[in-house]
């Protein structure tokens, strides 16, 4: 049985192969997690995932432009940066699981 494709300029993803985002490392990215990003300490932002039903125009708005990626805030050096390919990122290091919930929390304020 074959999955539906999902057409992002000139490449095709099968949703039956999917994979998650993940850091260099192999470890799943989850909003909240708290990284090192160029050697600061951060948090994910949001997961951008191109499979993923999001009805966030913001999150929308990453994957239509850059086929998903994760956002990053690291307040000393950069503020907020979006990463397009995480898993090839060896600057993008997982430290822990955080809260899940930080960027509904923070839209909320």
């Amino acid at each position: 049985m074959y999955g539906r494709l999902h057409d992002f300029g000139s490449i095709f993803i099968s949703e039956t192969n999917r994979m998650p985002l993940t850091y260099y490392s192999g470890e799943e990215i989850k909003p909240g997690d708290h990284v090192m990003f160029h050697g600061e300490p951060g948090e994910i932002e949001f997961v951008a995932d191109p499979l993923a039903n999001d009805n966030d125009p913001e999150i929308s708005w990453y994957v239509q432009e850059y086929g998903g990626g994760v956002g990053v805030t690291e307040p000393k050096y950069f503020g907020r940066a979006f990463v397009s390919d995480p898993n090839t990122d060896e600057d993008l290091v997982f430290v822990s699981r955080g809260d899940r919930t930080a960027r509904q929390r923070r839209i909320l304020r």
